[in-house]
């Protein structure tokens, strides 16, 4: 389960986010109301995604924060604020956001901000559109053209070497590119989009759970829940009894 930190000085705001947040199967880190909280909070827990409010209680402002995380540029982050005037959207776009929320917000709005980030933060190294300069190499596009294909046969079988073979690289040179440039290998990322999809599918469906496990091409029903359990630290039935909660 995904850890979501809030950095947020308005604490019925920061409820109600949490409250978004665990009902769609993020877990939540305990709130941030300054900069200097918020970087510590950071160090310790390692949260895979930060919600960013500009004004917070302290000397610092998120931006603050903002600028710390996108030195490291492994965690992504949204700015959730009600300051859209044109001062402070130039000094935001200058620390890269993944995401940038006006309140008052929806909860679709903040689920769907959210997903998107994750995508495309982990896109980010291979997506030759997000670069400003001409790529010095055909990697990213080789890279891109494979989780491609991954994303678009979720319900097949997918095997390591097959992939490897759509490149011209060899087996396990092809592992150590792919890890390099997603921080996962293969097989990891493979079981990941397959989970991520098949959440969608218990949230949004009534297809019953052995139904999902074979149409994601696990092997048994048994073993996409196992994956299911030790990727979400819950079992696919509470998940889906929750998410509907």
């Amino acid at each position: 389960m995904k850890k979501i930190l809030i950095v947020e000085d308005e604490a019925i705001i920061a409820a109600d986010l949490e409250v978004i947040l665990t009902k769609n199967g993020w877990s939540c880190l305990p709130c941030c109301d300054t900069a200097e909280d918020a970087i510590e909070s950071i160090k310790t827990n390692a949260p895979d995604m930060v919600l960013i409010d500009i004004h917070l209680i302290g000397e610092h402002s998120g931006i603050y924060v903002a600028n710390y995380l996108l030195v490291e540029d492994k965690i992504p982050y949204i700015y959730i604020t009600s300051h859209s005037d044109p001062m402070t959207v130039d000094e935001v776009k200058k620390s890269r956001p993944m995401g940038y929320i006006l309140k008052p917000f929806k909860p679709e709005i903040i689920k769907a901000t959210i997903e998107i980030a994750f995508c495309n933060h982990k896109h980010r190294n291979i997506d030759p559109v997000r670069n400003s300069t001409v790529p010095k190499s055909d990697v990213p596009f080789k890279i891109r053209k494979i989780t491609d294909y991954i994303a678009n046969n979720l319900d097949k079988k997918l095997e390591v070497g097959e992939l490897a073979d759509m490149t011209d690289w060899k087996f396990h040179h092809f592992i150590r590119v792919f890890k390099t440039y997603l921080g996962v290998t293969p097989y990891q990322y493979i079981l990941e989009q397959k989970v991520s999809k098949s959440i969608i599918l218990l949230k949004e469906t009534d297809l019953p759970i052995a139904v999902i496990a074979y149409d994601l091409g696990f092997q048994s029903h048994s073993n996409f829940c196992k994956t299911f359990q030790k990727k979400m630290q819950m079992s696919a039935e509470n998940f889906r009894r929750k998410s509907r909660i």
